[in-house]
């Protein structure tokens, strides 16, 4: 399977990303454990995680995800075939809004290393900015970690474009890590938001970016047309949002196109993102080995110039 180089750092990852959120929460650790095993068989190589995941499910603490990897890297032995990519600063079940101090993210990597039986963490993510810490605070606790050897590159997920914009800007007036990575909200139907004040700053500083949300929790699968179809997962009150005008266009676009290439609506959302100039590698979770056939096939399938317009068409905002 071809990499992808992940912004300017040295890592090659696989084209698609595997969303740890799941583990400890719809799927336990022998299914976790299967589901990892074949993900990686497979050839790809990029597992990410939070500190706090999942911390919402009733009789967890939080680091549910992290131990459940542990566990399965202890076992398999391949620390080195993989790269793991963590995040710190969110919202946990003792912790009510976010935290990047240095104080916090010290603490944290830590523990997050313990629970993921690990040396050292690829890549080390800002999960929710607090937007109130210093940018320079936050980057010099990365500086700091770094040099001890316990994590190797730094990321951002939710922060807004002004303090993504002041911690680039900081990072290269005080010689201070830089963020390297991009985690925002990103798919065929959430497009505006991306595309219209992250990517210009994605693509002059050459961020990779890792999008979540990739199939807006189950909805581009196809499987959400109604308001009688949310209720067959526990996602499906985050689909409701979706069932629009707009959202049902895409869908039929989507019908239409995988039909065309006998595939599903999964995979070709995907292979969309996937063909976007500065998307590196979505994320996307799976509970069963049938829903890893998307993660598998996306990277195979070449969509048409007709294709891709159909689809951008569909989306538009």
């Amino acid at each position: 399977m071809q990499k992808r180089k992940l912004g300017n750092t040295d890592m090659e990852v696989s084209p698609i990303a595997f969303g740890g959120n799941v583990f400890g929460w719809t799927i336990d650790q022998e299914k976790s454990f299967e589901i990892i095993d074949a993900f990686v068989d497979a050839g790809f190589n990029l597992i990410d995680t939070a500190n706090n995941y999942s911390y919402w499910v009733k009789g967890n603490d939080g680091g549910e995800s992290e131990r459940i990897i542990g566990n399965w890297l202890k076992q398999r032995r391949i620390r080195d075939k993989v790269v793991i990519a963590t995040k710190v600063g969110g919202r946990g079940k003792s912790a009510d809004k976010p935290n990047t101090t240095k104080k916090h993210i010290k603490q944290e990597v830590d523990n997050s290393l313990m629970r993921l039986q690990t040396d050292y963490i690829d890549l080390y993510q800002t999960h929710y900015d607090d937007g109130i810490t210093p940018v320079e605070e936050t980057l010099s606790a990365y500086e700091d970690l770094i040099k001890e050897g316990k994590i190797r590159w730094i990321g951002a997920s939710n922060i807004t474009p002004g303090r993504l914009l002041q911690s680039l800007e900081a990072a290269e007036k005080y010689n201070l890590p830089k963020y390297q990575t991009l985690q925002p909200e990103y798919n065929l139907y959430e497009r505006k938001n991306y595309e219209t004040l992250y990517e210009p700053i994605v693509l002059k500083n050459g961020l990779g970016v890792m999008n979540y949300y990739s199939l807006a929790s189950g909805f581009l699968t196809g499987k959400y047309r109604k308001d009688d179809d949310l209720v067959q997962s526990q996602r499906g009150k985050d689909v409701q949002k979706y069932l629009d005008e707009r959202g049902l266009k895409i869908l039929n676009a989507l019908d239409e196109i995988s039909h065309e290439y006998k595939t599903t609506s999964a995979v070709v959302a995907l292979a969309w993102l996937l063909h976007r100039p500065s998307i590196t590698t979505p994320i996307v979770s799976a509970t069963s080995l049938n829903q890893l056939e998307s993660i598998k096939q996306a990277p195979l399938l070449e969509l048409s110039s007709a294709a891709l317009l159909q689809l951008d068409q569909a989306s538009e905002y």
